[in-house]
C-alpha cells in the first residue's frame, strides 16, 4: 500500500520552494495526515523527501511554529511536533460561486473517479485494514474531530486507488474544499447522513463494485456540495 505521506511530502518545485514546502505542513496538518501531538517526519528525511534544502525546511516550520502550528521539542525524543491545539480558522474572504462551483466540480469528478477506480483494482489486506480503520475512525469521530477524520477517510479512498499523483490532487482539492467547510457549521443530522453514506461507499469498494461505488461517492458529494451552495453561495 502506498503510505499516504508519499503523496504529499513529494518533491516541490524550485521556483517556490519556501511556499510549497509551507504547503505541503500545512496540508498534512490540516488533513489529518500527520495528526495534532504527532511528530513530523525528521528533518533529513522530510528535507530529502520534498526535494529542498535543509535550510529551507527549517524556514517553513519556524513560520507554522510562529503561527501556531507546531512546536519544536529538543532532546532524545526531540523534533517538531504538531500542536494539540491548532489555531482557529477565520472567516477569511468572501467566497465567489463561481470559485466554489469550481471547487465542487472538481472534487466530484477526481472522487468519485477515485472510488471507482479503487473498487476495480484488487485490494490487499493492509489497504482493506486501512479502509475499514478509516471508516470506524470517522463514525466515531466526535464533533470537534470530524472533519480531519472524514478527510482521512476520503484519502484513504484515494489512497487505495494505487495512484499517487490521483492521491495528491484529491488532497489538494480536499485542501479547498474544507477550507469551504470551516465557514460552515457541523449539522449532526448530516453528519449522520455522511456516516451512512460513507459506510456504503466503502462496502461498494470492497466488495469490487465501480459503478455501485462511484453512484454511491457522487451522491455524497452531492449532499456536501448542497450543504455549501446553500450556506456560501
Amino acid at each position: 500500500m502506498m503510505p499516504l505521506q508519499d503523496a504529499l511530502f513529494r518533491p516541490v518545485r524550485a521556483g517556490n520552494a519556501f511556499e510549497e514546502t509551507v504547503e505541503r505542513l500545512m496540508q498534512a496538518i490540516r488533513l489529518g495526515v500527520v495528526p495534532p501531538g504527532e511528530r513530523l517526519p525528521a528533518e533529513r528525511e522530510l528535507a530529502t523527501r520534498l526535494g529542498v534544502s535543509r535550510v529551507t525546511l527549517r524556514e517553513a516550520i519556524r513560520s507554522l511554529q510562529d503561527a501556531g502550528y507546531v512546536e519544536s521539542r529538543r532532546g532524545r525524543y526531540g523534533g517538531t511536533f504538531v500542536n494539540t491545539t491548532l489555531p482557529a480558522v477565520s472567516p477569511g474572504r468572501p467566497i465567489a460561486t463561481p470559485e466554489l462551483l469550481d471547487a465542487l466540480t472538481l472534487r466530484a469528478v477526481l472522487e468519485a473517479g477515485a472510488a471507482e477506480c479503487a473498487a476495480s483494482r484488487s485490494l490487499g489486506p493492509a489497504e482493506r485494514r486501512n479502509l475499514g480503520a478509516r471508516l470506524t475512525e470517522c463514525s466515531c469521530a466526535a464533533l470537534d474531530e470530524y472533519r480531519r477524520k472524514d478527510s482521512r477517510l476520503h484519502l484513504a479512498i484515494a489512497e487505495s486507488t494505487g495512484s499517487a499523483s490521483l492521491t495528491a490532487a484529491i488532497a489538494d482539492v480536499r485542501m479547498r474544499v474544507n477550507e469551504l467547510l470551516d465557514r460552515i457549521p457541523l449539522l449532526p443530522p448530516n453528519l449522520a447522513h455522511s456516516n451512512d453514506q460513507h459506510e456504503r461507499i466503502v462496502t461498494h469498494i470492497l466488495a469490487g463494485d465501480p459503478e455501485a461505488a462511484r453512484r454511491a461517492m457522487a451522491e455524497h458529494l452531492d449532499g456536501t456540495a448542497s450543504l455549501l451552495r446553500g450556506f456560501l453561495s
